[in-house]
Parts: structure tokens; sequence; C-alpha cells
């Protein structure tokens, strides 16, 4: 008995030491079209919940030098050569140096010049996450000041004008990474942004993506009109549902609220996978999007794995996890299936 209730105490501390929190916050990748964003009531929720860690949709380090080829590969090569062109650190030596340039700036926060040497070590480093913390520290002090001389650093250093596609430079500077994640972070004071997305799967995700899209067409020729007529019912609830969005993101100034909404869920699959009362039909590829539909759910569960046990190497136990609004629903599900894990996203808070 003795042994027994040592036993269940060292699990119940067990189970307590695993619990974790997540705050799950589904966002657009660019909000350059929208109406200005307000975004006070999400700062105010995030700063509420009182994070250890944030997650974003970004491959860690090995991820980024294991997956030989996903849909942005090509894109941070580029990126990488350049940097490489413009002052190259061996390998070897890229660990001593970012921790040393984090040093600096723990004792000197505004030394811009180090950030940008920072920010060229992770990139260098291909930890794409760490590097666009930092470039985009840099570049939102030189929106607020002035600084020649940084800005032709920053651009003989980082060629972020050259950085154009995929996860780019560019891209992050109107992205929910900037709006959002960004801000809170550096107001939290907290240096890392840890990396939770999984592309293991993106090459059967295209291949499955391209089979349905091959039978689709092939579908979509029936001509019986009892067919075309059932078919259109469902193209208008797809296209409605699309009208609702447009009109969101046109109007709204919390698109990012309404993103993480059933409604928004619900009309973002309808893109990706149409709607299930489709798949009964006659001809419709149903096999093949039953493959696509879950190489997309194995995606969101490598997401959810790799946050559940890169917060639990960081001994967080409440973290922030943005990721895009696709993938939210998806991601909330497998969350609340996963023991010793509670989810919330941004709309659940008060």
């Amino acid at each position: 008995m003795k042994y027994l209730l040592m036993l269940l105490v060292f699990w119940s501390v067990e189970l307590r030491a695993q619990k974790l929190e997540i705050l799950l916050i589904g966002v657009s990748h660019n909000y350059s079209s929208y109406p200005k964003q307000d975004f006070a009531d999400i700062y105010r929720k995030i700063e509420q919940f009182k994070p250890t860690a944030f997650f974003g949709e970004f491959l860690s380090k090995a991820d980024e030098q294991n997956v030989m080829d996903y849909w942005c590969k090509k894109d941070n090569l580029h990126r990488l050569k350049i940097l490489r062109q413009n002052r190259n650190i061996p390998a070897l030596q890229l660990p001593k140096t970012i921790d040393s340039l984090n040093t600096i700036i723990k004792q000197k926060p505004g030394d811009f010049k180090s950030r940008t040497d920072l920010a060229h070590a992770y990139y260098l480093d291909e930890d794409v996450a760490n590097g666009h913390y930092q470039y985009w520290q840099v570049f939102n002090h030189l929106q607020q000041h002035a600084d020649a001389g940084l800005s032709t650093y920053v651009d003989k250093l980082l060629s972020p004008k050259l950085d154009t596609t995929g996860r780019s430079m560019k891209r992050l500077i109107t992205s929910e990474y900037a709006l959002i994640a960004f801000p809170m972070m550096r107001k939290l004071v907290m240096t890392t942004l840890y990396a939770m997305d999984c592309q293991d799967y993106d090459l059967n995700w295209n291949a499955s993506w391209a089979a349905v899209d091959e039978k689709f067409a092939a579908f979509r020729k029936d001509t019986a009109k009892v067919f075309q007529s059932k078919l259109n019912s469902h193209f208008k609830s797809i296209n409605d549902g699309f009208k609702r969005y447009d009109e969101v993101e046109k109007s709204s100034s919390k698109v990012t609220e309404w993103l993480n909404t059933p409604e928004a869920s619900i009309i973002s699959a309808s893109g990706d996978f149409y709607l299930p009362e489709m798949y009964d039909m006659k001809n419709f590829p149903k096999v093949e999007m039953l493959s696509k539909i879950h190489w997309w759910i194995i995606r969101n569960q490598g997401m959810c794995n790799n946050v559940i046990h890169r917060a639990k190497a960081a001994g967080a136990r409440k973290v922030v996890v943005i990721a895009g609004a696709n993938h939210r629903k998806y991601m909330q599900d497998i969350f609340e299936h996963m023991p010793g894990v509670k989810v919330q996203n941004i709309n659940q808070l008060n």
C-alpha cells in the first residue's frame, strides 16, 4: 500500500507537470488589403492569458534542413544564397555567433545594428522564425526613427528588397507576426518564437490535390439536368460563403476575431474541400478528396504534436499558438483530444 500511494502521488505530479494551456489564434497571412485593424482586444487577451511562449507557423531549424522539398523550400534556399554572398558565417560558428549577439542585445536592447547581425545569423542558421523576429524589430524601429546609416547597413546585409517570395521579409511586414505576435512578444519581453509547422507531407498533400482537380474536371462535365441543378445549388452555397468572407475582409476592423468563428471555419473548409453533401454525387472524386483531407489532418496533427513536444522541452505551460485561419478548427479539435491539454481560441476568452 505504501508503494501504491507513492506511485499515485508520482502520477499526480506528472499529470500536473504535463498540463499545458494553449491560446490558439487563427489569423490571416496578409492584412494589407483590410481596413485599419483594431487589435486592442486581442492584445488585451494575450496579456491577460500570461503566456510563457509563442509558437508560429514556421519550420524548426532541424525540419528545415531535413525536409527536402516543400512549397517555399526554394525561396528559403534563395534567401540563404543571397545572405551568404552578403556575409558568410561558417555553420560551426553560427551557434556561438548567435549566443554572443543575444548577449549584446540583452545588455543593449537599442543596438539595432547588432539586431541586424542577429537576424542575419538566424537566417543563415535556417531559423527563419527568429530571423524574422529580429528583422521586424529593426524594420519597426526604422519606421519610427529615420536612420540612413542603419537602413544602408540593413540593405547591404539582409537584402530585404530581394526577399519577396515564400515566407519572405516582404511578406512579413503585413503579416500576423508583424501585427499580432511580435508586438506582444516584445511587450512581454520574449526573445524566442518557437516553430511548430509540419511540412513532412507537403508532397502528399499536393499530389492528392492534383488528383482531386483532375477527376473533378471530368465530374463537372456531366450534362444531366438534375445533376447540374444539384451541383449549381452546392456551388451557390460555396460562393455565398465566400461573398460573406469578402464582405468581412472589406468592412471589418476585427477580421481576426471573425476568422476564429465557426462560420469562417466552414467557409474556409469549403474552399479546399467543397461540401460534404457533394461527396456522394455520381462520379465525385470522393476517394481522392478523402485522401486530400487525410493529409491536411495529418499536417495539423504534426503541428499540434510539435507544440506539445517543444513546449514541454522549453518548460512552457501557457503558450500562444498563431496559425493560418484554415488550420484553426482542425488544430483546436486535435488539441481538445490530447491529454493534459487545455485549448481555447481567442474568442473564448473574455
